[in-house]
């Protein structure tokens, strides 16, 4: 079992210390840098806003993603899903017609 370590981040201007075990390491910090990117983003476009209220825009905008993504990935999942039963169906059709052949 790995231990937490502490990690340090910046979003903006501000450092803060998540802890987090060490496999964990890369992806945090690879959050931690989308979320600053966001963060910058947003900010470019607002007129001075709180760090907390920039936070919590980047929040929804990212979360606002997240949803979109994963219903393209449903919906991509039921194609595929609906392709192959249809497979499945073909296939099976043509196994029945070669045995009733033999």
């Amino acid at each position: 079992m790995s231990s937490n370590e502490p990690v340090a981040l910046r979003l903006i201007d501000r450092e803060f210390l998540i802890a987090c075990a060490p496999e964990e390491r890369e992806g945090l910090l690879e959050a931690a840098g989308y979320l600053d990117r966001k963060m910058r983003e947003l900010r470019a476009h607002a007129k001075a806003p709180s760090f907390e209220r920039l936070a919590v825009l980047t929040a929804i905008s990212v979360a606002h993603e997240f949803i979109n993504l994963r219903k393209q990935h449903d919906g991509q999942s039921q194609r595929l899903s609906d392709g192959l039963a249809s497979l499945r169906s073909k296939l099976n059709a043509a196994f029945e017609s070669d045995t009733a052949k033999s």
